[in-house]
Order: structure tokens, then C-alpha cells, then sequence
């Protein structure tokens, strides 16, 4: 880890094995198979203490707050990416020109998941639309207090994933359905102020890549 960084941050992350994963959009009745490479994957939502010391490029911005960022737009969120990547000596996934994104799959830093890859992470090999009992495993709406809470409270999955249900949305790459939506972007997994319902592996929502509000955040991921 390069000097700047260190001690600071250790971005843990846990390797997700190859395997597949069935989509579904409720709103058209398609479901869909997606192939799923092995790639890394945050082990906890990222943080308002690396958020801000990344986005403030200063020592100084060390809070140790271990929330979860919110108010982040998915642009947001790629640029942060991009940075996290140079700072740590690695290759940069995205290219940006003026509103357009490309992504260097290939590429060794920091991106956002695919939802393909976030909703087969979360559910770690489980059939259920959970992986766990509720209160066990997320904040929401009936437990959070309407508040966001400190990463890694609750139960983690099979692989070692917590929060993936509840806290904060998080924003994925995909667009959800650019001939209707246009640009909008996906996001993940509910929320401190989501309903039960919300908080579940296949739940899908999505909104413009401006959009930001204080239960959506995002975890990192990069491709092996």
C-alpha cells in the first residue's frame, strides 16, 4: 500500500468464485442468466473516513468515521474510484469524456459491481431472497432507529459480506433500461429506511447517475 495511505486504510475484500446467477425484471417478466468471473469485492460499504480522505486528498480528513458514505451520486462514486485507483499505484477502470463512462473491465483498480455481481455476492450461494434472518443480518426501517449505523453490525453472509442487506442502497454499474430510463443508473440491497420488503437480493432500483439522498451509498469491486 503506498505511504499516503498507510496506516490509514486497509480496503479489505473478499474473493467471489466464478459461478452464475439468474436476474429478473418484475416490471417487464424476463429473467436472464448472467456468467459470473471471479473478482474482489468490499468486504463492508465504503466508509465516510476513506471517502473523505480520498475525495479531500488530505491526511487531515482522517475522522475514522465508519458509517457508510451517503449522498453520493453514481458519478460520484466513479470518480472516486478512479482516484482510490491512482492513489494506490493501480490502473484506473474508467475513462470519462463529458457525461460518458467506459469501463476497462480488464483493468486492475477500483470499479462498481455489475448488478449481475452484486446480487450474486450477496447472496453467497443461498436460494432464498435473503440470506439470513432480517434483524440478524440489516439495519431498516423497523430496526435502524432512522439512522445510518457503523459497517459491520450485523451478520455477514456465507462469504464474509456485511451489509449487503440493508444500511445503505448501493450503486451498481448497469443502466436499468436505457430505451425508457435513458441514463439511470442501478442500485442495491436497500436500506436504514427501507421496509422489509426492500431489503432483498432481487430487489432492483434504479435512478438518474446525479441522484443522491442519505441511504445510498456503494461498495467497491475489482476484476482478477
Amino acid at each position: 500500500m503506498p505511504d499516503e495511505l498507510y496506516p490509514f486504510f486497509d480496503i479489505q475484500m473478499v474473493k467471489i468464485p466464478e459461478g452464475n446467477v439468474e436476474l429478473r425484471d418484475d416490471r417487464k417478466n424476463t429473467r436472464w442468466n448472467v456468467e459470473i468471473k471471479p473478482f474482489l469485492l468490499g468486504t463492508y460499504p465504503v466508509t465516510m473516513e476513506l471517502y473523505e480522505f480520498v475525495d479531500q486528498d488530505s491526511a487531515a480528513s482522517f475522522s475514522g468515521n465508519q458509517k457508510p458514505i451517503v449522498n453520493v451520486s453514481w458519478h460520484d462514486a466513479i470518480l472516486f474510484c478512479n482516484k482510490l485507483s491512482l492513489k494506490m499505484g493501480l490502473t484506473a477502470c474508467y475513462t470519462i469524456n463529458d457525461e460518458q463512462v467506459t469501463c476497462v473491465w480488464e483493468a486492475n483498480g477500483y470499479r462498481l459491481p455489475t448488478e449481475a455481481e452484486w446480487q450474486y455476492a450477496c447472496k453467497a450461494g443461498s436460494n432464498g431472497y435473503r440470506y439470513g434472518e432480517l434483524d440478524r443480518i440489516a439495519w431498516y426501517d423497523a430496526n435502524s432507529e432512522g439512522k445510518v449505523h457503523v459497517v459491520g453490525e450485523k451478520e455477514p453472509n456465507a462469504w464474509g459480506l456485511h451489509d449487503m442487506l440493508g444500511n445503505v442502497w448501493e450503486w451498481c454499474w448497469d443502466l436499468y433500461d436505457e430505451q425508457v430510463y435513458g441514463s439511470y443508473r442501478i442500485f442495491r440491497g436497500g436500506s436504514w429506511a427501507e421496509e422489509a420488503r426492500g431489503c432483498g437480493a432481487s430487489c432492483r432500483r434504479r435512478s438518474h447517475p446525479t441522484f443522491r439522498i442519505d441511504d445510498l451509498g456503494f461498495r467497491l469491486a475489482r476484476s482478477i
